[in-house]
C-alpha cells in the first residue's frame, strides 16, 4: 500500500486532472445550478437609498425602481430625439384647457389599459394586513409569508400615489414643484400634516385631493393651474407610478420598519420584474413578474438600428431575461477583471483601463482595441442629456452685464478656454464641447454647420475649429485689457474662479484652468470652499466665475433654456436654476413664448433666436456634454444607451449557451504549473519513501 505521503501526492494529481477536465471553471462565482440559465449579470456601486417612488430620484435607484414600477408613459427605447409613448396608459394624454373664474386650467384625463395585474405579493392577501409582531420578527423577507395574491391595476392606485407626494413623512423631492401646478396639492400637504399621527397608518383614501379625481375604474383626471405641457414628461417617472393602498397599509404595520420591511426596500408594482432579494451591501436580484402582461419589442427605431441588429426581435414579447443579478462592486479593478472573465455581461470603463479598451482615431472617433474586438466585446456610446459649463455671474461688475467691454472679455475667454483639451486630459475624450444650452437628443438642438458657436469657433474643412488665440487677444485689447492689464489703471487683470474643494487630486485641474487664462496674461485666483458655502455664494450672487452642471429631468428644450431665464436668477429667486443670474429681456420674452409650445418649426425658429442671443451675450464661457461609454459582451443583444429611459432591462436578451462556452474558454485552468510542481515534489519525496521502506524491511528481518 502506498505511504500516506505518496497517497496525498496521487490524490492531488488526480484532483488537478479532474479540475482540468471539469465543465465549470474553478473560479465560477455563481451557483452551479444557474449555469446556462437566462440570467443577466451586472453590478452596482452605490447602494440605493430610496426605492419608494415618492422619494426615489437618483439614477442608481432607477436601475431597480424602473423595472418594477410602471408610470402611465415611457420613452421609446430606440427613437431619437426622445419620444413619449404609452406604458400602462391607453394613449399619451393631451391637455384640455378650461377657463374658470378668469383663470386657465389644464386638464389631463389619463386612461389606463384594462387587464394589467400587480406582481404576486403578500400585501394583497387580507390576512397579512393585520400581522402580529412575533410573526413579522420571524420573517427574513416579506416573501416568506405564504399565500401571495394579486389584483388588477386601477385608476385609484395612481391617485393614491399622487397623494403620497404630499405625505409629510415622505418628503418627496418634487412636492414643491408639483404643488405649484396640481390644484390643491399644497393645501393638501398642510391637511395631511394635521391628520398624520405617529405610529398609525394614514389612509389617503379618506382624504380627497381637489386636483386629482377618479373618472371611472380605469381613468383619472389631473387638473393643473395654467399651462404646463411638460407635465406629460413627469408621467413617465416613478413619482407618478401606481401605489396600491394595500402596499401602504402592509408596510405600515408595527414591527415592519425594524426589519427594513418598507417600500424603500421592497417595491410593489406591475412591471416586468419584481425585487426578490435586497442586500444593498452585496446583492440585488430582480426576477420576472409572472403576472406581467408582456409587451412587444419595438418594430422601428432610428437610422442604423436595423443594421446594428436592434430590430431583430421586433414584435416579440418582452421581457426576454428571467432574472437579473446585481452584485455590488466597490473597486474598479475586480469589476473589470470579472467582466473580462465573462462573469458580468456589461461594464463601464474606468479611467485607468481606458487605454486598454479604447483607441481614439485621428478624426476623434472611439474604437475598441483589437484585444477587445477579439473577445467580441461591443462599445456603446451616448451623449448625456447633461451640460457642464463655465459661467460668469451676470451681477459681477467686471465679467457680467451687458456692457461691450464685459462682452468682449467673455468672448476672449470663450476662445481661450480649450474644452477639447480639457476633455482629452481629464475625461479621456469622453465628452463633446457645447455650442448652445441644449444637449444632443433634445428638440431644438442643431449639429454640424448649423449648430456651431461662431463666437469661439470658425468653420473650416467641414468642421468647427477653435478660433486662434490671436483673435482672443485682439478682443481682450478692445475690451481695455491689452496684455492682461487694465488700460485705465495699468493694473493686472485678476479674475476669480469659485469652486468646491475636493482635495489634492484637483491640483492638476486647477493648474490647467490657470493656464487657460494665462494665455491672455490674465491672472486667475482660485477660491476653494465647501459645497454648502459654494451654494450660499450662488444664492447671494457673490461669485465671479464658477463651474456648474445640469442634467435634464425630461427631454424638452424648456428644461435647458430655463437655466438662462431672468426670473429664475438664483440671487433673485432662492429656488431659481439660473445660477448665472443672466438677464436679457428679448431672451426672456422668447422663452415665455417657447416654453409651452408643442414641437414645431415655429418653436425651432424661436430656439434658434434664443441661441443666437445666448452666444452673443456669452453668460457661459463654453462647456461640454459628457459622453457615456459602456461595454457589453457579444452575447447580450438589444443593448442601446437611452439617456431618458431607465426601464431598459426588459429589452435585453442573453445568449446563455454562447456565454457559458466563452466563460469556459476564457477561464480554462492552467494545470501544467501544478503538475510540474507535483512532479518536482514527487522527485523529492519518492526516493525518500523508497529509502524509508527499505530500512523498515531491514529492521523487521
Amino acid at each position: 500500500m502506498p505511504s500516506p505521503a505518496l497517497r496525498a501526492l496521487l490524490i492531488a494529481a488526480a484532483l488537478a486532472l479532474l479540475a482540468g477536465c471539469s465543465e465549470a471553471p474553478w473560479n465560477y462565482p455563481y451557483s452551479a445550478a444557474d449555469r446556462d440559465r437566462n440570467i443577466l449579470y451586472s453590478v452596482f456601486v452605490d447602494r440605493p437609498k430610496h426605492l419608494d417612488p415618492a422619494q426615489s430620484y437618483a439614477s442608481d435607484e432607477a436601475v431597480f425602481t424602473r423595472q418594477v414600477y410602471e408610470p402611465p408613459l415611457q420613452y421609446h427605447y430606440l427613437k431619437r430625439p426622445y419620444e413619449l409613448i404609452p406604458l400602462t396608459a391607453a394613449a399619451v394624454p393631451q391637455a384640455r384647457l378650461v377657463e374658470k373664474n378668469g383663470a386657465t386650467y389644464s386638464v389631463y384625463d389619463v386612461r389606463i389599459q384594462p387587464g394589467i395585474r400587480y406582481q404576486p405579493h403578500p400585501a394583497f392577501n387580507p390576512a397579512h394586513l393585520a400581522l402580529d409582531r412575533a410573526t413579522i420578527a420571524g420573517l427574513r423577507s416579506p416573501y416568506d409569508l405564504p399565500a401571495h395574491a394579486a389584483r388588477e391595476l386601477t385608476a385609484d392606485d395612481y391617485i393614491y400615489q399622487i397623494k403620497r407626494l404630499a405625505h409629510p413623512q415622505l418628503h418627496s423631492p418634487i412636492f414643491g414643484l408639483m404643488s405649484e401646478y396640481i390644484v390643491g396639492l399644497k393645501e393638501y400637504g398642510e391637511r395631511l400634516k394635521k391628520a398624520a399621527r405617529p405610529g398609525t397608518w394614514l389612509d389617503l383614501r379618506e382624504h380627497p385631493l381637489e386636483g386629482v379625481e377618479r373618472v371611472d375604474a380605469q381613468t383619472y383626471r389631473v387638473t393643473l393651474k395654467g399651462r404646463y405641457p411638460q407635465f406629460v414628461y413627469w408621467l413617465a417617472m416613478p413619482f407618478f407610478a401606481p401605489m396600491p393602498w394595500e402596499a401602504d397599509r402592509f408596510f405600515s404595520q408595527a414591527g415592519m420598519a425594524e426589519k427594513n420591511f418598507t417600500l424603500d426596500w421592497w417595491p410593489i408594482g406591475t412591471g416586468p420584474y419584481m425585487l426578490r432579494q435586497n442586500n444593498p451591501n452585496a446583492r440585488m436580484v430582480l426576477e420576472r413578474n409572472p403576472n406581467f402582461r408582456g409587451e412587444p419589442y419595438p418594430a422601428e427605431g432610428e437610422p442604423g438600428d436595423a443594421a446594428a441588429g436592434l430590430l431583430a426581435d421586433a414584435g416579440k414579447r418582452m421581457p426576454f431575461v428571467d432574472r437579473a443579478v446585481f452584485t455590488r462592486e466597490k473597486e474598479g479593478i475586480p469589476l473589470w477583471n470579472k467582466f473580462l472573465q465573462g462573469y458580468y455581461d456589461v461594464s463601464g470603463i474606468q479611467s485607468d483601463t481606458f487605454d486598454q479598451v479604447v483607441r481614439i482615431s485621428v478624426e476623434g472617433d472611439a474604437n475598441l482595441t483589437p484585444e477587445m474586438e477579439r473577445r467580441g466585446i461591443e462599445l456603446r456610446t451616448s451623449i448625456a442629456a447633461t451640460v457642464f459649463y463655465l459661467s460668469v455671474n451676470w451681477l459681477d461688475p467686471v465679467v457680467g452685464g451687458n456692457s461691450e467691454r464685459a462682452r468682449k472679455l467673455r468672448h476672449a475667454l470663450a476662445i481661450a478656454t480649450d474644452w477639447e483639451e480639457y476633455l482629452s486630459i481629464f475625461a479621456n475624450g469622453r465628452g463633446v464641447p457645447s455650442h448652445s444650452p441644449l444637449a444632443p437628443g433634445i428638440f431644438g438642438y442643431r449639429d454640424g454647420r448649423d449648430g456651431f458657436n461662431p463666437v469661439a469657433y470658425e468653420w473650416r474643412g467641414g468642421q468647427a475649429h477653435r478660433r486662434p488665440i490671436e483673435q482672443a487677444k485682439k478682443l481682450l485689447a478692445e475690451a481695455g485689457y491689452r496684455d492682461g492689464r487694465d488700460a485705465k489703471t495699468g493694473q493686472p487683470l485678476v479674475l476669480y474662479l469659485d469652486t468646491t474643494s475636493r482635495g489634492p487630486g484637483d491640483k492638476p485641474r486647477l493648474d490647467w484652468w490657470r493656464k487657460q487664462f494665462a494665455k491672455l496674461s490674465i491672472q486667475l485666483e482660485v477660491r476653494e470652499t465647501d459645497w454648502n458655502r459654494f451654494q450660499e455664494k450662488l444664492r447671494k450672487g457673490t461669485t465671479q466665475i464658477f463651474i456648474v452642471g445640469w442634467s435634464a429631468d425630461y427631454p424638452d428644450p424648456e428644461n435647458f433654456m430655463f437655466l438662462l431665464h431672468g426670473v429664475q436668477g438664483r440671487a433673485r429667486n432662492e429656488q431659481g436654476v439660473n445660477a448665472s443670474n443672466y438677464v436679457n429681456p428679448e431672451y426672456d420674452a422668447l422663452f415665455e413664448r417657447m416654453r409651452n409650445m408643442p414641437n414645431s418649426p415655429e418653436r425651432q425658429r424661436i430656439i434658434d433666436r434664443m441661441t443666437e442671443i445666448f452666444r452673443h451675450d456669452s453668460p457661459w464661457i463654453g462647456g461640454f456634454h459628457p459622453k457615456n461609454y459602456s461595454l457589453a459582451h457579444g452575447w447580450l443583444a438589444n443593448s442601446k444607451p437611452n439617456e431618458m429611459a431607465d426601464n431598459t432591462l426588459k429589452y435585453l436578451r442573453v445568449d446563455a449557451p454562447r456565454r457559458d462556452a466563452l466563460r469556459n474558454q476564457w477561464n480554462e485552468p492552467v494545470v501544467w504549473p501544478l503538475l510540474l510542481a507535483l512532479a518536482v515534489l514527487a522527485a523529492a519525496v519518492v526516493p525518500a519513501v523508497v529509502s524509508y521502506r527499505r530500512r523498515e524491511r531491514m529492521s523487521a528481518r
